[in-house]
């Protein structure tokens, strides 16, 4: 048997002892999980997120922003660190960091084994970040997504999509998605909360940034 996970752990800790890591983990209350625990993604799982981090480069290319993998964690809790499918930072990257520093919104595809810890566990640590606006989740056995979008006010709000020809529109930055693209990474998770930087949510604003959702599906046969 190898080592037992280290326990108690701090997000700046944990950052450290995963480059020594042959796997990634995420943390979860002071707790190292391996991500293997939460696997189930099939094929169209991995269409969809590479469908939508190709779209998101696309639209983001010569911006301030840019879109991260899983390789990137998020900082949720002051010992809980996740790993989304696609985030949108709008930090310069650095070598020295492994974690988002302006996120802005967070995509994730839905699994069989992550289900119920996307829907509602990691929803509400998202929803608690103070930078995160739009959380999008994608339902990959079906053409349907959740948009729950945070107001300047900062209460939340949340709407169900079920066409694939339906748009989810994304503010700070204005990001337009069909419901089609969306589905074809078939699991979206957007989120925003505080302001980002000023430079940041003037730059996306400009960039007038549009994602079909049809897109996504690219690939893919969506289910009837």
């Amino acid at each position: 048997m190898g080592d037992p996970l280290p326990r108690d752990m701090t997000v700046d800790e944990f950052l450290v002892w995963q480059l020594d890591q042959d796997e990634r983990f995420e943390l979860v209350d002071g707790r190292p999980v391996p991500l293997r625990a939460m696997t189930g993604a099939s094929n169209v799982h991995d269409v969809v997120t590479t469908n939508l981090l190709g779209l998101l480069w696309a639209a983001l290319r010569g911006k301030p922003c840019r879109v991260a993998t899983a390789d990137t964690a998020l900082r949720t809790k002051i010992s809980s660190a996740r790993r989304p499918d696609v985030t949108i930072d709008c930090a310069s990257p650095e070598r020295t960091s492994y974690e988002a520093r302006h996120p802005v919104a967070v995509f994730e595809v839905l699994s069989p084994s992550t289900r119920k810890i996307d829907r509602f566990t990691k929803l509400e640590e998202y929803r608690r970040h103070p930078a995160l606006r739009h959380i999008v989740l994608i339902d990959p056995d079906a053409v349907s997504a959740k948009h729950y979008h945070r107001s300047a006010g900062g209460e939340w709000a949340d709407e169900d999509l079920n066409d694939p020809d339906a748009a989810i529109a994304l503010e700070r930055p204005p990001i337009r998605l069909n419901r089609a693209d969306a589905l074809s990474s078939w699991f979206i998770a957007f989120s925003f909360a505080k302001p980002v930087p000023t430079f940041a949510e003037n730059a996306l604003e400009a960039a007038g940034i549009r994602l079909r959702l049809g897109d996504l599906y690219e690939r893919v046969e969506i289910p009837r």
